[in-house]
Formats: structure tokens, C-alpha cells, sequence
């Protein structure tokens, strides 16, 4: 998105980090650590933990948590503890800039987590990138953030080698929206609103091109303001517009109420948008949302053989937060980070060496592992390999499954 650019899908790991730093912390011990000292650095989550994405946040937050538990465990790199340090930029991209100040800041933050949204990430990647600290989001699909701002017109360019993320981008979610929208539903006039926001805007951008390859017809367009709950001139347009089904650039806090506002007009077309929307509080917020679509990154985690473990351990652990769209997404986002600091501790006799941060960019880069999501490598831009996505739609107060693959181009 953030992603979903609803993600975002967003969480932040920094540290300019020197084994002068570390060595600050090289008097703590891990309980029964037979070993002696231990360094302790910390992953950094940026990701709104209050406000109207919170949900999702959390969710960042609790699964990042449960990773370095489980890290810490394991003893899963010798001489390094891991902690967390989770900030709140509420969704927005002037906190998520201080954050990324403060966690660039703290010379022991090793590595960040987020953010969700891809405006907020848009805000903190040149910090991060200036510090070599690296930083994963699970949720951004923003596709300008890893291949440049010329990418639709077939120039990429990666704008900072800091940057990567587990989540698949917008040049495959809304092609893959427009083909089921045309191709399964046999959806044909379709009405496009978007939040003007970079996730949103991006996201109908890149469906919009595929919707009129596919010969579909855009029969009107429309900018909201993500803030907005009232939309009854758009619900006036759309009603009037003839249109078959609403795609929405945006997340749910401002999805919920217009799917509801449309349905209590009469205009029972389904609205589809992306993994923005694939939350459980736009049910909450629309009752009548059944027959609604979103498209989310990824294969759903409750089937995957991969995540059954996860699924059961951040149930063990307590979190009151549901783990959400991005839970998985998140948890692999860490692990990641920690397998990146232990190549660069292998190759240093599990230590840390100056240079640990831009370090640990080089080895994230070359990570592979069989993750809660599935395969978790990076490409040259620093994108997920893993480009599978899937298809839901609100049946009986839940999300259900509608359709999984991957876009065909």
C-alpha cells in the first residue's frame, strides 16, 4: 500500500552503527547466556500505531515483536540481542519524517520495519539511505519508491540501495485488479475515485491502463480527500454514471463509508480496491459491504503451510491485535533484517564491525529464506520476488478468498 499505498502497508529500523556504539551496550547479558556478553541493537517499526489505520499498524508492530522474541529465543545470532523500537506516524508523512530522524539517530538501531503507507515512506527514504540504514516495509506497493519516478515509461532506476519491501507493487496490483474486474467478473463501465494520496493515486493509475486494455470503459473519475466521511456528490455522480462496478485508490477508513454511502443510495455495484481496503474495519465501517473486492500482496497466510507456525505462535504470544493484512508481510520483514545482521556477524567473529550498517544493506540484499510468506529475496531494486497476489470479496460479514495468481502482463 502502502501501499496497500492502503497497506501502507509502513516500519523503521536505523542505526548508523560502529563497534564503538556497540560497544556500549556489550555489558548486557541475555539471562542464562552461557556465552558472557551480548551486543544489543534494535529494530526500528515506524507504522501508525493510533489513528484511522491503526489496525494495520498494530499488527506491523506486534508481528516485528514476535520475530525478535523469537530470534532472542533461538539465540538465532550469536553475540547479538535484538530489541524493539516501534514509533507511531499515525499515517502521516511529516511524523514519519522525525521518526526516521530519531531512528537514524539512535546509533544502536540496526534496521527498520515499515513504513505502511507509501506517502510516509516517500518522506523517510533519503534519511535512511544518507545513515546506510537499511529499512524494510511489508506494505508499500508504490511502485516509484524502488524504480524511480520514470518507471511507466519504461526507464528504472533504483533511488536508493537502503530500501526494500516484502510486499508486491502497484505495476502488478492493479493490472491484477482490472483483469479479474473485466476477465472473472465481466465488469465492463467502471467509475475510478481515488485519494489523491500516493498509494491511491498510483494504484487507480495502473489499473485504469489495464481496465482500457482489456477494453473496458471508464465512465467517470473522481479525487476525494482521504479525510472526508461524506460523499454524497460522488455518490451522485456515480449513480448517474451507468457504471458496473467503483474501483477506490485508497484504504479503508475512507473506503468503508463510501461503499456505504453508495449502497444506501442504490447503487449496489460491487466497489473493489486494494490491499488498502483489505482490512477487517471496512467491514466494521460498512455493514452492507457484501459482494465488495480488494486485491492483497501475496497468497492468504491462513492457507499457506508456511505460516501455520506463525499463525499459532502470535496467538500463543497474547497480542490483543489481530496481525492484519501485513502480519506475515512484517515478520519476514524483521527476519530478514536479522539474517542480514547475521551474515554480517558470521563474517566479523560474531561481531558487529564499524561499518554494520552499510553492512547489513549488502546482506539483506543477498538474503533467501523460506518465510512465513513463502521465498523472501529481493530483486535488483530491492522488490519482493515473490509477486503473487490475491483476490477478496466481503462474503458473510468476513473476507473470502475469491481468486489467487499472479499477473500475467
Amino acid at each position: 500500500m502502502r501501499h496497500r499505498s492502503a497497506v501502507v502497508v509502513s516500519i523503521a529500523v536505523i542505526g548508523a552503527l560502529t563497534l564503538t556504539a556497540c560497544g556500549s551496550r556489550d555489558d548486557k547479558k541475555s539471562g542464562d547466556d552461557a556465552k558472557g556478553k551480548e551486543t544489543t541493537v534494535f529494530i526500528g517499526v515506524d507504522a501508525p500505531l493510533t489513528g484511522d489505520l491503526s489496525a494495520l499498524g498494530l499488527g506491523i508492530r506486534n508481528s516485528v515483536d514476535l520475530a525478535i522474541r523469537q530470534a532472542n529465543e533461538k539465540h538465532e545470532v550469536p553475540g547479538i540481542k535484538f530489541e524493539l523500537k516501534a514509533l507511531d506516524d499515525t499515517g502521516k508523512p511529516g511524523p514519519g519524517q522525525q521518526n526516521a530522524t530519531q531512528l537514524v539517530g539512535d546509533k544502536d538501531v540496526i534496521g527498520v520495519v515499515g513504513p505502511l503507507n507509501s506517502s510516509v515512506a516517500q518522506s523517510m527514504q533519503q534519511i535512511f539511505n544518507d545513515a546506510k540504514l537499511v529499512q524494510i516495509s511489508p506494505a508499500n506497493t508504490g511502485v516509484a519508491l524502488s524504480q524511480g519516478e520514470k518507471w511507466a515509461s519504461g526507464v528504472k532506476a533504483r533511488p536508493f540501495e537502503t530500501y526494500f519491501r516484502t510486499a508486491t507493487t502497484d505495476a502488478v496490483q492493479g493490472p491484477f485488479a482490472a483483469d479479474y474486474l473485466v476477465k472473472d467478473a465481466k465488469k465492463t463501465k467502471v467509475f475510478i475515485i481515488d485519494d489523491q494520496k500516493t498509494y491511491g493515486a498510483g494504484l487507480a493509475a495502473t489499473f485504469k491502463g489495464q481496465f482500457l486494455k482489456n477494453g473496458g470503459q471508464v465512465v467517470g473519475e473522481e479525487h476525494v480527500n482521504p479525510d472526508d466521511r461524506d460523499f454524497a456528490a460522488v455518490v451522485t455522480k456515480v449513480k448517474s454514471s451507468g457504471a458496473d462496478a467503483v474501483y477506490y485508490g485508497g484504504e479503508y477508513p475512507a473506503a468503508g463509508p463510501l461503499s456505504l454511502q453508495l449502497k444506501d443510495a442504490g447503487v449496489t455495484v460491487p466497489l473493489m480496491g486494494g490491499d488498502g481496503i483489505q482490512s477487517g474495519d471496512f467491514i466494521k465501517l460498512n455493514p452492507k459491504g457484501q459482494g465488495d473486492l480488494a486485491t492483497a500482496v501475496g497468497l492468504p497466510v491462513e492457507q499457506l503451510p508456511t505460516a501455520a507456525k506463525f499463525i499459532a505462535d502470535y496467538k500463543a504470544a497474547g497480542f490483543k491485535d489481530a496481525y492484519e493484512t501485513y502480519g506475515g508481510y512484517s515478520y519476514d520483514s524483521a527476519w530478514a533484517i536479522i539474517q542480514g545482521v547475521k551474515a554480517v556477524a558470521a563474517a566479523n567473529k560474531d561481531k558487529l564491525p564499524a561499518d554494520a550498517r552499510a553492512a547489513v544493506v549488502k546482506a539483506v540484499q543477498k538474503v533467501s529464506f523460506e518465510g512465513v510468506t513463502g521465498k523472501v529475496s529481493f530483486d535488483e531494486f530491492g522488490d519482493t520476488t515473490n509477486k503473487q497476489l490475491t483476490v477478496y470479496t466481503v462474503k458473510d460479514g468476513k473476507w473470502a478468498v475469491e481468486k489467487s495468481g499472479t499477473f500475467a502482463g
